[in-house]
């Protein structure tokens, strides 16, 4: 194994040295700046929280309180690490259900937590005004560290492990050749190589970032707590207090005293790299002004502040994301280039979880948990621009404790990326959000009220518009927006080799096929599930979900290392409209001269539509007759117009997600992932075991072993707010998870896939024969598993 340089020497960059060390890593050198702890470390507030939104955030956080204990039991120096249990308090009647579903998700992984009513909450914290409040919960493990003490752990048990660390040591580059790191370049001059760089200078790593090539949407700001006085009459622990619809939490410090922080609408950006922006330990002027809300909100909390002074104003920069989500992993278009930046105020309860991830990552070529939600390939890189991160400052910073609405979308920093059909989707009713790093259709109103639908914890204000769209599929024909799908070309020498390395599927098929497979990682995982359509002998084009464009793209090229092919990012040139419905033959066959008739299922070709060039797949995501239209950007307005003149109707991406869940049409980030194979999400009818492809030798491996897990379809009586995440119970026991859920549009039923544990032999047939309960919210509703599909079971429709 290589040198690694660790660039940033703050509570995540130390914890990584560490771990990086107790993996087997035996020449790890950190470089600091300035001091250890010297740029947002050092003042923190030290909360310690395991419990998140998340299964694996939550599974990630836990690891705090054991690593702690681990580092004080090695070094023999105190982190300040206490439990002091906890509670999240709720003012707002909906802000219940968002916790309640957190407190399940917590009981499941270990964690003692427990839904509180107002009085309940009154009678365990009776020093506290809950005149407002409707409820919470308590988190048994919420607690303490004191930053520093843990830095300085962290830095003496990675030094015993013989990781160098040098301070006053500035990187001034990033050294990359050949989409590779080299080495660093330090500001005087000389270079010191490596074979990984992992960056983790928190606040200061955009410029350092961007010079490498690699774009981090982050944005420094001013973020504040004050110290209290010492404070008589309250509990010794004192309890982490979050009041989340105030957006203030309280804590304690040393000698009683209380810290008040809170997270700030239009929080006030910073600049890292301006006059002040080398100083280590630097403490930013004192704003009341900006302050005062969250004081008054602590004031009417805990009514014995009135009775105590102000001891600090702690006032000091602090790095937030666009999506208010670390900054975790290998850059994509860099190798070997590893980062974990943008911490959102969470360093240092996180620095334990992503120090030994990220470490893992390093050393394993693969992360050991699926941390696609904080993974640095999620980045659309025009994100990192100034003016959004600016824009979005005005809110990202207060969603951590904002309302956690179902379907939430962002308001500041919209419209990034607009395809060229954008105003003529808006003429017809479009309420955008944001999927995809795309603006995209939501639903379609037709008059003002339908424009303005407001969030719901329970059935979606936006249902019956969803229904309403997808209706019009009966007896007539739809049009979808499908751009943001992420669309490659791939052509070249070996482009087919390439391919059949890559794909579990065969692609070696006759030009103008399309191939649905899954694309494995060498452990049998699914890292991608893409269609591949050839369209000539030595070209093909792959297409994949819109989300995961950067990731896909950075999966591709390294796969296509030693191989003589091309590989072309065509998602910003062309435009793909979906023509689905009863009457979609119909409908193009009067704007074409070519043959609807004679098109097999799974095929492309090209067609002439209103005159236009384009190429037609026959393929759906919804499971209705139809045709996928992929036309270049100057041509789509052309068509576009036809289209509508001739009658077609548009649907929206809400009622696109329920038909998919209707047809069991699996997601890739939601349903199947790196730690999912294709066994337990049933698509082994797609692998062809006569050729070789990445990841077959560990499915050989399995293919005769119990399959633990199965993705399933369950139907889930009374119709709950379904999302993922929810507990699938049989007799009493967790039998899986959610991982999607929907109100059918076309079936009217609830309906969820979930992850269920299995047994040796259990068919499909066997669990449906079960009785299961999920529970929503706090509430126990009945599911079956399904053994037949709400719509369209056999398939048949939609290859008419």
């Amino acid at each position: 194994m290589g040198r690694i340089v660790i660039i940033g020497g703050g509570a995540v960059g130390l914890s990584l040295a560490w771990h990086l060390a107790r993996r087997g890593a035996d020449d790890v050198m950190l470089l600091e700046r300035n001091q250890l702890t010297s740029g947002t470390s050092w003042h923190a507030a030290g909360i310690v929280g395991p419990l998140r939104a998340t299964p694996n955030m939550t599974q990630l956080a836990m690891y705090a309180e054991p690593c702690f204990q681990a580092l004080e039991k090695a070094t023999g120096m105190s982190t300040g690490y206490k439990r002091t249990g906890g509670y999240w308090l709720a003012r707002e009647p909906a802000r219940m259900d968002e916790l309640q579903r957190t407190a399940a998700l917590g009981n499941h992984f270990g964690l003692h937590t427990s839904v509180l009513t107002a009085d309940g909450l009154q009678e365990r914290l009776p020093w506290l005004d809950l005149q407002q409040h409707v409820g919470g919960i308590a988190v048994a493990e919420d607690g303490n560290v004191n930053p520093v003490d843990l830095c300085m752990a962290y830095a003496k048990a990675a030094r015993d492990a013989g990781v160098t660390i040098r301070e006053h040591t500035a990187v001034d580059e990033i050294c990359v050749q050949n989409a590779g790191v080299m080495g660093v370049k330090l500001n005087e001059g000389s270079v010191i190589e490596a074979d990984q760089v992992a960056l983790c200078a928190g606040a200061w790593s955009k410029p350092l970032a961007e010079n490498a090539g690699v774009a981090l949407p982050l944005q420094a700001v001013e973020h504040m707590y004050i110290v209290t006085e010492p404070l008589e009459n309250v509990p010794e622990p004192f309890p982490v207090l979050r009041d989340l619809d105030s957006g203030i939490y309280l804590k304690g410090d040393s000698g009683r005293k209380i810290i008040i922080g809170g997270f700030e609408p239009n929080a006030k950006c910073w600049d890292a790299f301006g006059q002040n922006g080398h100083v280590p330990f630097l403490e930013l002027a004192e704003d009341w002004q900006q302050f005062e809300p969250f004081m008054q909100a602590a004031l009417n909390l805990l009514p014995a502040l009135e009775q105590t002074g102000v001891q600090r104003f702690m006032n000091g920069p602090e790095s937030f994301t666009a999506d208010t989500r670390p900054l975790i992993g290998q850059a994509p278009n860099v190798d070997s280039l590893f980062l974990a930046a943008g911490m959102n105020s969470v360093g240092i309860m996180s620095s334990a979880g992503i120090g030994r991830s990220l470490a893992d990552w390093m050393i394993d070529g693969h992360p050991s948990m699926d941390l696609w939600e904080v993974d640095i390939a999620r980045v659309d890189p025009l994100t990192a621009s100034a003016d959004h991160m600016q824009a979005r400052m005005r809110e990202s910073v207060a969603d951590l404790f904002a309302m956690h609405w179902p379907y939430k979308q962002q308001t500041a920093g919209r419209n990034l990326r607009q395809s060229v059909l954008h105003d003529r989707w808006k003429k017809q009713g479009a309420v955008f959000g944001v999927t995809g790093g795309l603006e995209r259709g939501l639903w379609f109103a037709k008059n003002d009220d339908e424009r303005s639908l407001p969030y719901s914890v329970g059935t979606q204000t936006w249902q019956a518009v969803a229904e309403r769209e997808a209706a019009a599929l009966r007896g007539g024909t739809v049009l979808l927006d499908l751009t943001a799908f992420s669309k490659f070309d791939i052509s070249g020498h070996d482009a087919l080799p390439f391919l059949q390395t890559l794909a579990a599927a065969s692609i070696d098929v006759a030009a103008g096929r399309c191939v649905y497979t899954t694309v494995l990682n060498d452990r049998g995982g699914i890292e991608a599930d893409v269609t591949i359509t050839r369209t000539a002998t030595d070209r093909f084009k792959l297409t994949s979900g819109g989300q995961t464009r950067w990731r896909d793209l950075a999966w591709l090229r390294r796969a296509a290392s030693g191989f003589n092919t091309l590989i072309e990012d065509v998602s910003e040139h062309e435009v793909v409209l979906g023509v689905m419905g009863d009457t979609a033959r119909e409908t193009l066959q009067q704007l074409s001269a070519d043959n609807w008739i004679d098109f097999p299922f799974a095929s492309a070709r090209q067609v002439t539509v209103a005159g236009v060039n384009c190429m037609a797949t026959r393929l759906s995501y919804i499971g209705e007759p139809g045709w996928e239209l992929t036309v270049c950007n100057r041509d789509a307005q052309t068509i576009f117009d036809a289209l509508i003149e001739s009658g077609v109707v548009p649907m929206g991406q809400h009622a696109l997600n329920s038909c998919r869940i209707e047809k069991r049409f699996l997601h890739w980030g939601h349903d199947i992932g790196p730690d999912i194979t294709p066994f337990e999400a049933g698509l082994d009818r797609t692998i062809d075991w006569s050729k070789n492809f990445t990841g077959k030798a560990a499915l050989m491996r399995l293919h005769d072993a119990v399959t633990p897990r199965r993705l399933c379809l369950l139907q889930v009586e009374d119709q709950p707010m379904l999302l993922h995440d929810e507990l699938v119970y049989c007799e009493g026991e967790v039998a899986g998870a959610t991982t999607s859920g929907t109100r059918g549009v076309r079936c009217n039923q609830s309906l969820a896939i979930a992850l269920m544990d299995t047994a040796a032999g259990e068919s499909l047939a066997t669990l449906a024969g079960r009785d299961y309960e999920i529970d929503v919210a706090g509430q126990r509703y009945p599911a079956k598993v399904l053994s037949h599909l709400p719509h369209d079971p056999d398939n048949e429709y939609m290859r008419r």
